[in-house]
């Protein structure tokens, strides 16, 4: 690839360092403040992008204010807009070297970014400036084991290490006897009725044997293992198939799809197009439930990877906290093989093209490079896997910086050629909240599908998911709201240091 994540966010730095300009006049210097007292009270009302607005607008009025990069930092942090907040950070800190929230802001970017190194060198810093600030020293431990266990995990790696599969003993797992939960038929398999009892005895917040939740990641490895990274399948005339975006932990609202969706079936078809787990609290039932569904569905339930199934955004975000809080480290360890082997991408009828993020960052990607992809690992930090699972679409045409200081974003310009070379009619991806759960984009040859309504539960955004039915193809848009959850809050069991209080 040409430029690497790291290259992406330095890019956007320097195009950032023009706005730091000379002092602002007396006028400027009030209209600035009256433009960050607004996007404060934005900020405030959980409204981020009016807040980033108008941080804007006082930055360009007064460039020399290291509070209002550090406040547009925060505020894209909490729109997911990594890339961006890295660079604000980093602005502030230029601006002001002794301002600290600068170096918190950027640690925590680099930490969402899994620059784990680049955020402990921030932590650092902060310890240095006030070193009996016990929240900084919080970070900074827990940012210091972090690198230490990525280390060791490394040290210890050995390309000819048993897979966890196949170190399970599952036959040696006893149902104890007080359970009286859902249980598999006797040769493991699954049945409706079992998936049925399932999701009532999660929506009971119970918890499912260990021995089942094992049988259902071995059956899906199995099946997932011996699928292509880019799925391909046919529908017949008339027949429909359901897509739906990020679903992120939200059992409660994956409920209410299957309830007015109906039930995923032979006649019933669904796709999730990836980030199932991390940030909702019922990440762990999300994922098993899907789980089931594939195994019991092969060849009409389908599952595509997100950039939420990896390693590092598992850790920072909540779903290995989650699984060994409700199980065990090995099972998490067992999770994070299954997701390596899930498809990338899923053309329909030759014409569709579903993936999670989006097109690349160079042109002369074809459906045969995304074949070729060997995607039994992490995704690395450049090239068509990462971007499969990154990049964002815009409405200019080329390529710029990404937000998230991952990949790039597209513009209508590279969707047109992408579909030409490949003789496609359009691409459906998700990776991004839309207020209205859904979004057509580049003239309609691009749409983004999102179904976590009242993301984190405070977006204040409708879910949607797809119809796409043969031979016409067209999508349609079914939305639907938020419904009531147990009290839990999101982010539940994710890394102290992003949790979304101590930004």
């Amino acid at each position: 690839m040409a430029a690497t994540s790291v290259q992406v966010v330095e890019d956007f730095q320097a195009a950032q360092n023009d706005k730091i300009a000379s002092p602002p006049s007396q006028e400027d210097l009030e209209r600035s403040e009256a433009s960050k007292t607004k996007a404060n009270e934005f900020f405030n009302d959980k409204n981020y992008d009016q807040a980033i607005f108008y941080y804007t607008e006082a930055i360009n009025l007064n460039g020399c204010n290291a509070v209002y990069y550090s406040n547009r930092s925060l505020a894209y942090l909490r729109t997911e807009c990594y890339g961006y907040a890295l660079s604000d950070a980093s602005s502030a800190i230029r601006i002001d070297s002794n301002y600290v929230k600068g170096y918190y802001r950027r640690a925590t970017a680099n930490m969402a970014l899994g620059k784990f190194k680049a955020a402990l060198k921030d932590y650092e810093t902060v310890m240095k400036v006030r070193p009996n600030d016990k929240d900084a020293k919080m970070k900074y431990q827990e940012c210091a084991k972090i690198v230490k266990q990525k280390a060791f995990e490394r040290a210890i790696a050995c390309d000819d290490s048993k897979s966890v599969a196949d170190m399970m003993d599952i036959e040696s797992m006893t149902i104890e006897d007080d359970y009286t939960g859902p249980k598999l038929e006797s040769d493991g398999s699954i049945t409706v009725t079992f998936m049925k009892e399932l999701m009532e005895w999660f929506g009971e917040q119970k918890k499912l044997h260990r021995k089942y939740a094992y049988q259902i990641l071995l059956q899906v490895k199995q099946i997932l293992q011996k699928l292509p990274s880019l799925m391909e399948i046919n529908l017949k005339d008339g027949e429909m198939i359901s897509i739906c975006g990020d679903i992120h932990g939200q059992y409660y609202d994956l409920l209410n799809i299957f309830h007015l969706n109906g039930l995923p079936s032979e006649d019933n078809p669904y796709l999730f197009n990836g980030d199932f787990v991390d940030r909702g609290s019922w990440s762990l039932e999300v994922i098993l439930v899907l789980f089931g569904f594939k195994v019991l569905y092969p060849n009409h339930f389908y599952l595509l990877r997100g950039n939420h199934e990896t390693d590092n955004m598992n850790q920072m975000y909540g779903f290995e906290g989650e699984v060994k809080a409700k199980y065990t480290s090995q099972m998490f360890d067992l999770f994070s093989e299954v997701f390596q082997w899930l498809p990338l991408a899923q053309c329909i009828n030759g014409r569709v093209l579903v993936m999670h993020g989006g097109l690349f960052r160079e042109d002369g990607v074809t459906l045969d490079s995304i074949r070729n992809i060997n995607r039994n690992r992490q995704p690395p930090d450049s090239g068509p896997m990462c971007d499969l699972l990154w990049s964002d679409p815009q409405p200019e045409n080329g390529r710029s910086v990404s937000k998230r200081g991952v990949s790039c974003q597209f513009g209508p310009d590279v969707t047109h050629h992408f579909l030409e070379e490949n003789g496609l009619d359009l691409i459906i991806r998700s990776h991004e909240v839309k207020p209205e759960g859904y979004e057509v984009a580049h003239g309609g040859r691009c749409i983004t599908v999102f179904s976590a309504p009242n993301y984190c539960d405070q977006m204040g955004n409708k879910g949607a998911y797809i119809h796409l039915k043969a031979p016409e193809l067209k999508p349609t848009f079914q939305q639907f709201t938020a419904v009531e959850h147990p009290n839990m809050r999101p982010m539940a069991y994710a890394n102290a240091l992003m949790q979304l209080g101590i930004l």
